[in-house]
């Protein structure tokens, strides 16, 4: 018998490719998360392993089993809970005022060439200020409790948004715009209809980048002056030499930032659902 011929496919369609055993485990509740804690078990296992080995010592930097005692230790106690509770609030605070700020003024600069020319070159001068050149300024204009810290995490939030938004708008297609000009749309529909939609997934972004400097500032503010919070946490482990603490608040710190990267994903996904994109969101 002579083998059967293939059958030819239809012009323009796409050969069958047979599912891969990965991703169809990815695609699974939870598959992500679980795919996403494969390399850092593997590395913190390895660590433990070659501690135990004696091929490394683990006075610095200590294995994982020191550290999750620590954190055990401090979450049975409660102070890890206060420390968390300290950073969000401070970072939610810091995070709405710098967002806030950064969409408004983004949106002002990149749609008016005018405030462009005025106020673009001053805010890229601010920005090339670092974080810890602002402490001393804020403390000695607000003191030294919350809201020189809440201000500082502000600030570093608003600069990534504003670039995200401003760049956004400023980087629409001309086309799009002549195209609403050319149905005769409002100003208000042409940036409710072209102009919103064009640099949603931007200012998404540029969200989840102030998101993450926000961690970043809330540290250096509490590293500076503070009784409570992960940052705190961090400086007392280093006066008294524990790396376990140590280890243990940066580690607090990566948790909490990734859940709340994850929540301001989930809440803004509805937005932008309309894409059609061959890549998942990172």
């Amino acid at each position: 018998m002579r083998p059967a011929e293939a059958t030819p496919l239809p012009l323009g369609a796409a050969p069958k490719v047979p599912s891969k055993t990965v991703a169809t485990a990815l695609r699974l509740p939870g598959g992500r998360v679980l795919a996403g804690l494969v390399l850092p078990l593997f590395l913190a296992l390895a660590w433990e392993a070659a501690v135990r080995a004696g091929l490394v010592q683990g006075r610095l930097v200590p294995p994982p089993s020191r550290v999750l005692a620590t954190l055990w230790g401090l979450a049975e106690s409660g102070e890890l809970w206060t420390h968390v509770l300290a950073s969000l609030t401070r970072v939610a605070a810091g995070f709405g005022f710098g967002a806030l700020a950064g969409i408004v003024v983004g949106a002002v600069t990149g749609t008016l060439p005018l405030a462009r020319q005025l106020v673009d070159p001053s805010l890229q001068a601010l920005r090339a200020i670092p974080s810890i050149a602002w402490v001393p300024l804020f403390i000695l204009w607000f003191g030294i409790f919350e809201a020189s810290k809440i201000t500082l995490i502000a600030v570093g939030v608003f600069f990534p948004v504003y670039l995200g938004v401003a760049g956004a708008i400023a980087g629409v297609d001309r086309k799009l715009i002549e195209v609403g000009r050319v149905f005769r749309l409002s100003r208000l529909a042409l940036a409710r209809r072209i102009l919103l939609p064009a640099v949603l997934p931007a200012t998404l972004v540029a969200l989840r980048t102030g998101l993450g400097l926000g961690f970043m500032f809330v540290a250096a503010a509490e590293l500076l002056g503070a009784s409570e919070g992960l940052g705190y946490l961090l400086l007392d482990g280093q006066q008294l030499g524990k790396p376990d603490q140590i280890v243990a608040a940066i580690l607090a710190f990566a948790g909490l930032g990734k859940v709340c990267d994850a929540l301001l994903v989930g809440l803004t996904a509805p937005l932008a659902r309309w894409q059609d994109t061959a890549r998942d969101t990172l």
